[in-house]
């Protein structure tokens, strides 16, 4: 029996308490996604799978992908899921690497349903974090992130913009939604935050950057967009699908790039970063969309 009043984070024996997995069965680049049907996505594309495991909302696969030693992970919905995961995740990893392959609704006008949106920060509209950080401490996505999700945009050829998310802890009153039986506080929400040149609403994208920075370690999300909240147009069927699909390669794509140039430059930054401007996919592009 594991004793839950312990100060220490709970185990069970060796493994991490929620996520149930413990030291090495986590690769150190890691893409996380809410739907636990997603990891299986994911990995369908890996050259192999050696690891599958569920609990609860959290299912993991680990594996391999272009000689890039991988896993994907489902957080369910919402920062407070996050937090659990990367909390538990940092446990039995050294230096792990964070890409959110998500959906969200888009706010700009210019931004069409199917698009996808690379996350510079996030307007923390959650509360999650403050339990780690001050109200006004910034969430924001590391550089070598995004530029790696943009360099894969890029050479993938989707449609892509750039800019900051809002990160709601619910879908419905939290994120300004009307209902027919329960009142909404603030309603103008989504107009608000489209004036403010917010790109997109989530639910999770500022908790891991608020925790993925505290610890050191480089986080960002790229989404699609699933629905557009100025002209209320939804993603359904095979379009739906579709853009997932991107989505996810966008990710992999990513994650891969950041291992490609972790291994031919490790240990010297001024080399990396020389090789990110230069041999490995060319100058950023300008940033696109909102």
């Amino acid at each position: 029996m594991t004793d839950l009043s312990q100060a220490d984070a709970p185990r069970t024996g060796n493994r991490q308490y929620h996520i149930a997995l413990e030291r090495g069965e986590l690769a150190e680049y890691i893409l996380l996604v809410g739907d636990p049907d997603r990891v299986a996505k994911v990995s369908e594309r890996w050259d192999e799978v050696e690891l599958r495991r569920s609990n609860r909302e959290i299912t993991t696969a680990t594996g391999t992908y272009r000689g890039q030693r991988i896993s994907a992970m489902s957080t369910g919905m919402g920062p407070d899921n996050v937090e659990i995961v990367l909390a538990e995740v940092m446990e039995i990893t050294d230096a792990a690497t964070f890409i959110r392959i998500g959906s969200s609704g888009a706010l700009q006008p210019e931004i069409e349903i199917g698009d996808l949106i690379i996350s510079l920060g996030a307007v923390r509209l959650e509360n999650t974090t403050d339990y780690y950080v001050h109200p006004g401490y910034p969430a924001i996505a590391h550089r070598d992130v995004v530029w790696a999700l943009e360099s894969a945009c890029r050479e993938l050829g989707v449609r892509y913009h750039v800019g900051l998310t809002a990160t709601a802890p619910g879908f419905y009153a939290p994120q300004g939604r009307a209902m027919r039986t329960l009142p909404v506080r603030y309603p103008e929400l989504a107009e608000e935050l489209r004036r403010q040149r917010v790109a997109n609403l989530e639910m999770e994208s500022s908790a891991l950057f608020v925790l993925a920075g505290l610890a050191g370690l480089r986080a960002g999300t790229v989404c699609a967009a699933y629905a557009q909240r100025v002209t209320g147009l939804f993603l359904e069927g095979a379009a739906k699908e579709a853009a997932e699909q991107r989505c996810i390669d966008a990710g992999l794509a990513g994650i891969h790039l950041l291992w490609e140039i972790d291994h031919a430059q490790a240990g010297d930054p001024r080399a990396r970063i020389s090789a990110m401007m230069s041999g490995k996919g060319g100058e950023p592009a300008p940033q696109t969309g909102a």
